[in-house]
């Protein structure tokens, strides 16, 4: 029979299964801790760093720390909020967001991150690096310049043997995201849409069903992120 322990957040009093993430324990109590890179049950990567809290006064990432008794979690704080804004920021600096001409505009977890810290004019300059698209596979059409590194893609689509279609390649500034083309010649309409839909911005999208859903239809335009546990994890 699992441990159940009790912790703080911000203060307040919790309950959760000795050993789970924090992240996920802090989404069933209702309070939200920001992700990008962190899905419910996939092992933690800890890539984007948005979920980072203090513990114990200490500055620790939320999808990678483990419940345990007599935590003290500080997670809505003016210090970590800015934190995560300015990570927000980043992102948006270093790839090509252009929010009105993406297809998951209303869907996208960064853009809706955004409106969530209020992101106005970042605060660090354009850092661009150029990335040439990728159009090969019959179904998948790669924008690598969306990409957040989030390493989504590459844990969670595989196929039957266990091997995944995407993979990063390069370091530093040249890092980007790659698609196995011989196995995307042959990806399934299910995978490509459940490609499409676990990475959070608009780098991976389906071929032929571009705007398909309308805006005003879309997941984020009825809440903002975070309003409740399904909007944390799907």
């Amino acid at each position: 029979m699992s441990e159940k322990v009790k912790f703080t957040i911000d203060g307040k009093e919790y309950e959760g299964e000795k050993g789970r993430f924090l992240v996920d324990v802090a989404a069933e109590n209702g309070v939200y801790i920001p992700v990008l890179c962190h899905w419910k049950d996939v092992s933690p990567a800890a890539s984007c760093r948005i979920c980072t809290v203090k513990v114990n006064d200490n500055f620790i990432t939320a999808c990678t720390t483990t419940v345990d008794g007599n935590m003290e979690v500080e997670n809505d704080t003016p210090e970590l909020l800015d934190m995560r804004k300015a990570i927000i920021e980043m992102l948006f600096v270093e790839g090509n967001h252009f929010c009105p001409a993406c297809e998951k505009s209303g869907e996208c977890d960064l853009q809706a991150l955004a409106y969530r810290y209020q992101m106005m004019v970042p605060r660090f300059p354009q850092e661009l690096e150029q990335r040439k698209p990728d159009a090969s596979s019959p179904k998948i059409f790669l924008d690598k310049n969306r990409c957040i590194f989030c390493k989504r893609c590459v844990r969670m689509i595989k196929d039957e043997q266990g091997r995944s279609y995407f993979a990063f390649k390069g370091r530093g500034n040249h890092l980007e995201i790659n698609i196995d083309k011989k196995l995307a010649a042959n990806i399934s309409e299910e995978m490509a849409q459940k490609a499409m839909e676990i990475c959070p911005v608009g780098a991976i999208l389906r071929k032929e069903i571009g705007f398909i859903k309308p805006i005003g239809e879309r997941k984020y335009d009825y809440a903002p992120i975070g309003t409740d546990i399904e909007n944390l994890q799907k």
